[in-house]
C-alpha cells in the first residue's frame, strides 16, 4: 500500500493515475469507459482481451491479449498499471474475476474497480433481497485480502437506456404493447444512470490527483475512495417520469396506452415464483421491483450524496436519453 500523502512518495512517483487497463473495453459499458479516458488524453488505456475476441476496441485503446487460462498472459498484461477497471458479461465463468485480482496484485497495481455496478451494496437488506450484496462483497474482501490492490466500485443504479431496452419485467415499460406497469403508484424515485455518465465518472475520479500532497491537502484525489464505494447517478427519478418523457418524445397520448398498477410486495413475490421455477427472468423482476420499494432504498442519493458535482460530471437531458433509448429499442437492441 502507498504512504498517505504524495510528499512521502520516492522522488520518480507522480501524483496522477496515467496507465489504466480495462477488462471489456469493447463491451456495453467498457466502451463509454475506454471511451472517456481517451477523450481526458491524460492517460494510456490498454484493453485486456482474449485472442478470440469478437469485441472491437475503441479507438485509441491498445490491445494487450490475454488467455484467463495463463496466469502469465494476465500478470503481463497488467505489469505497470496504475489501475484496473472490470467490465465483464454476467455470463463470464464465476472465477475470471478472481484470476484477474491475483494477477493485478502479482504486478502490483494498487487500484481495481471490479464488477459492482448498480445498485447500494452497502445497504444490508437490500443486498440480501437483490441477491447481489454478497457476491459483490466477496469480490471487495478478495481485494483487500492481496494486501497489495485497493478497491474502488462505481454505484450508479440502473443503466437508464440499457433497462428501458429490457423490456417490461425492468421499469414495466413494454412499448410493444404500450403498455406500462407502475409499482405501487409510479412515483417512488430511484437513481438512474446513463452509461455516458458512468465513463465520465470513472474519467472523472481516475483524472484527480491520487493522493493528497499533505496533511493540509483536502482536495478530492483518487485515495480518497479507497476501499469506497463512489456514489453517481445521472437522474433521480420515478416511473411516472419516464412516463411523461416518453409521452414528450414519441408524441403518445396517455389513451393509446394500458396502465396497469401493481404493489412492489406482489410484483417481487411474483418474481421469486418465476425464479423457483426456472425462469431467468423472473430474478430480473426481483432485482428491479426491489429498487422501487417505497422505503426509499433505491435512491442511494439521499443517503450518501453523490460525487457528480466533485467529478464535473454534467447535468443530463431526460429526453435526449429517452430519445437514445428510443432509438436502440427500434433497433431491436438485445442484451446478450
Amino acid at each position: 500500500m502507498l504512504p498517505e500523502y504524495a510528499k512521502d512518495q520516492p522522488a520518480v512517483f507522480t501524483n496522477c493515475i496515467e496507465r489504466v487497463a480495462i477488462v471489456g473495453a469493447g463491451g456495453s459499458i467498457g466502451r463509454h469507459i475506454a471511451t472517456e479516458l481517451v477523450k481526458t488524453c491524460h492517460h494510456t488505456v490498454t484493453g485486456l482481451t482474449r485472442t478470440d475476441s469478437k469485441n472491437k476496441l475503441p479507438e485509441g485503446v491498445k490491445p494487450a491479449y490475454i488467455n484467463y487460462d495463463d496466469e502469465s498472459t494476465l500478470v503481463t498484461a497488467l505489469q505497470g498499471q496504475q489501475s484496473l477497471v472490470i467490465t465483464m458479461s454476467i455470463m463470464a465463468p464465476p472465477d475470471t474475476q478472481s484470476k484477474l485480482f491475483r494477477a493485478a496484485a502479482k504486478a502490483g497495481v494498487p487500484y481495481i474497480m471490479p464488477n459492482g455496478y448498480g445498485s447500494d451494496f452497502t445497504n444490508d437488506v437490500l443486498a440480501q433481497e437483490t441477491r447481489r450484496g454478497d457476491v459483490i462483497r466477496k469480490s471487495l474482501r478478495e481485494i483487500e485480502e492481496t494486501n497489495v490492490c485497493s478497491w474502488i466500485t462505481l454505484v450508479c443504479g440502473f443503466w437508464y437506456e440499457f433497462i428501458m431496452a429490457r423490456g417490461a419485467e425492468c421499469f414495466g415499460l413494454d412499448v410493444k404493447s404500450k403498455s406500462f406497469t407502475f409499482i405501487d403508484d409510479g412515483k417512488t424515485k430511484i437513481n438512474i444512470s446513463t452509461w455516458d455518465q458512468c465513463g465520465r465518472a470513472v474519467a472523472g475520479l481516475l483524472s484527480l490527483k491520487e493522493l493528497p500532497e499533505g496533511p493540509d491537502d483536502t482536495s478530492p484525489t483518487v485515495s480518497t475512495w479507497r476501499n469506497k464505494p463512489l456514489y453517481i447517478a445521472s437522474f433521480t427519478i420515478s416511473q411516472k417520469d419516464i412516463s411523461e418523457s416518453w409521452k414528450r418524445v414519441t408524441g403518445d397520448k396517455d389513451e393509446e396506452w394500458t396502465i396497469d398498477y401493481e404493489s412492489s410486495k406482489i410484483r417481487y413475490e411474483r418474481g421469486q415464483e418465476r425464479l423457483q421455477k426456472g425462469d431467468k427472468m423472473g430474478y430480473v423482476q426481483v432485482l428491479y421491483t426491489r429498487q422501487f420499494y417505497p422505503n426509499g432504498d433505491g435512491n442511494f442519493e439521499e443517503k450518501h450524496g453523490l460525487a457528480n458535482d466533485t467529478l464535473g460530471l454534467p447535468r443530463e437531458d431526460l429526453d435526449k436519453c429517452t430519445k437514445r433509448a428510443k432509438a436502440m429499442i427500434e433497433r431491436g437492441y438485445v442484451y446478450h
